[in-house]
């Protein structure tokens, strides 16, 4: 069955996208757990970020509450001299700004033998392509996990923002994919990971550019350097699209 566009009109219309991004991650949990090793078991994760918006300080500062610096010590009820408050000065800055958290759509697979993540599949919101700082985030996240021996796979459907977060992962990397060339698709699903070989390390990856009305690709979805299995995304995709009525 076709990937449909879930930003834009007809199928927003119907559903909206969160639908989908919410929905997803456990219909693929349901289908991994039946072919997982029983070492293995995945969960799903679905975390919104929210942004809190700071105010610019435009009035006169209140004189601070606490002691001046001319008086440093204050005396207490027996007479004694106590310590003073401290009173911090101004700041040397203060800025509008926003201190979002990340959007966080994904399936993480667990090794309960050596009790670690060993596998995270990314689902790309809105959220995490729609500024520099955004991306930067994400893409931090997956290279972290990369370092740590987790296997990443990122599956990105969003219509509306134009990055390739593999393309800013292997930038953040000093590397680059030529099949990305000579711009990257917004749409995409990738696999990768990082394993060392020869006292050296070495990414390897599996992109697959997303069509809307094509099917979506199968993945190898690594839990060892030496055992993958394989994350046919279409069956969970459209068990998806089924139970929210999307057709």
């Amino acid at each position: 069955m076709p990937l449909r566009d879930h930003f834009n009109p007809p199928v927003s219309s119907r559903s909206p996208w969160d639908a989908l991004h919410g929905a997803w991650p456990t219909l693929i949990v349901m289908d991994l757990n039946k072919k997982l090793p029983a070492r293995y078991v995945a969960s799903p994760r679905v975390h919104l970020g929210a942004a809190f918006e700071i105010d610019v300080v435009t009035s006169e500062f209140d004189e601070p509450r606490g002691p001046s610096s001319a008086e440093p010590y204050l005396s207490d009820d027996n007479g004694g001299v106590a310590t003073a408050v401290y009173a911090p000065p101004h700041p040397t800055l203060t800025l509008e700004t926003d201190l979002p958290e990340q959007d966080e759509y994904e399936v993480r697979v667990f090794d309960n033998e050596e009790q670690r993540i060993v596998a995270a599949i990314e689902i790309v919101s809105p959220a995490n392509k729609d500024r520099p700082s955004h991306r930067r985030a994400f893409t931090a996240k997956c290279a972290t996990l990369l370092q740590q021996k987790v296997s990443v796979v990122i599956v990105d459907v969003v219509t509306v923002r134009n990055a390739n977060l593999y393309a800013d992962l292997l930038e953040m990397l000093s590397q680059s994919d030529p099949s990305l060339l000579p711009e990257p698709p917004s749409l995409y699903a990738v696999a990768c990971r990082a394993h060392e070989m020869k006292q050296s390390w070495k990414l390897e990856t599996w992109v697959h550019t997303l069509v809307l009305g094509s099917a979506l690709p199968t993945l190898p979805l690594w839990l060892s350097p030496d055992l993958a299995i394989p994350l046919n995304l279409e069956p969970g995709y459209e068990d998806t699209c089924r139970a929210l009525r999307i057709s």
